[in-house]
């Protein structure tokens, strides 16, 4: 669902992305608030009232996932699929990046070795694009600072959509008002059809976070990792097959790049969980460690992805750990 999300933005024309934004913001809080109805969670709800410095790292959040949900639906409807694609691409990067200075973290030199590589990537890209990859940059720290302050938040996936939805839903009442007095609303005006998709957003945002938060508690976290990588494939697939975007050799370039930097970094976390797991099965058995020397703290991308999945388009944790969100 987050794969083919790019097919969906595009009929919600005549609208811009700013209604559309709106709409999603306030139809996901009604959307997310008949699902905690449902299963009669809101015990939180008092708790996080209670927590004012939870609160503000909430609002954070909120004001995060803003800007890379109003990004991402603008890049997409106005032909920026492939570029789109590549912030989740490089996002497990900027992760890691996040986690050395911030939180101080250490690399294992694979690790420096992908960080290397995407920071070249990023380079032949702007090289190719004539400019920064600015779209791909902003969708990727937007969303790895989501996944930072969502670990301190530390709130389930639904209830964290609810309070940030929450958040958003006054500002984007206010803004559909706002258009509506000035005769640019496009909700009452082109239809009921129209008007139902604009409605739809809020589905298309809470659907994937819950198939995520039911796949999460039955697939080991090291596949569901690996199959984050799917989203931004199919999206790039779409960029290219379905939307004709024009891909010049030092694009392939970059994108190839990037590709390289993750291959790495799948290939040193699966080591590294493999290693982790004989330790500790010889650990249990009572055995020896047999030679293998502690490793270094590493950085774990999962560390800063979120535990529920909100509705953008996923982020691939690096798999060495693979938690998660939105």
């Amino acid at each position: 669902m987050w794969g083919l999300v790019p097919l969906f933005w595009p009929l919600l024309k005549p609208a811009g992305a700013g209604e559309i934004l709106a709409h999603r913001m306030a139809w996901s809080l009604i959307v997310v608030g008949v699902a905690l109805l449902v299963v009669r969670r809101w015990a939180w709800a008092g708790e996080l009232l209670r927590q004012p410095r939870k609160l503000g790292l909430v609002t954070v959040a909120a004001a995060v996932i803003t800007l890379n949900w109003g990004v991402y639906i603008w890049a997409v409807n106005s032909g920026h699929v492939v570029e789109a694609s590549l912030g989740y691409f490089i996002n497990p990067l900027v992760t890691i990046a996040i986690g050395v200075l911030l939180l101080g973290e250490r690399l294992r030199p694979v690790q420096w070795t992908a960080v290397g590589v995407g920071l070249a990537a990023v380079l032949v890209l702007g090289f190719g694009y004539g400019r920064p990859p600015w779209i791909s940059l902003v969708l990727a720290f937007s969303f790895a600072t989501y996944g930072l302050v969502k670990k301190k938040v530390n709130l389930g996936g639904l209830e964290s959509l609810a309070a940030e939805t929450a958040v958003q839903f006054l500002p984007a009442l206010a803004f559909v008002v706002w258009l509506g007095t000035q005769g640019d609303a496009t909700f009452a005006t082109e239809g009921f059809g129209h008007a139902a998709l604009l409605a739809a957003t809020g589905v298309v945002t809470a659907a994937p976070l819950v198939c995520f938060g039911a796949a999460a508690i039955r697939v080991p976290l090291s596949t569901l990792g690996l199959l984050q990588y799917l989203a931004p494939v199919f999206q790039f697939l779409l960029g290219i097959l379905y939307f004709h975007e024009a891909m010049p050799p030092e694009r392939w370039a970059g994108f190839a790049l990037v590709w390289l930097a993750l291959v790495l970094l799948t290939f040193d976390g699966l080591r590294t969980a493999r290693r982790n797991a004989v330790r500790l099965a010889r650990r249990k058995a009572g055995e020896p460690h047999g030679g293998f020397a502690p490793s270094p703290p590493s950085v774990s991308a999962s560390r800063l992805v979120l535990k529920r999945r909100t509705g953008s388009p996923p982020t691939p944790p690096a798999p060495q750990s693979p938690s998660r969100t939105p």
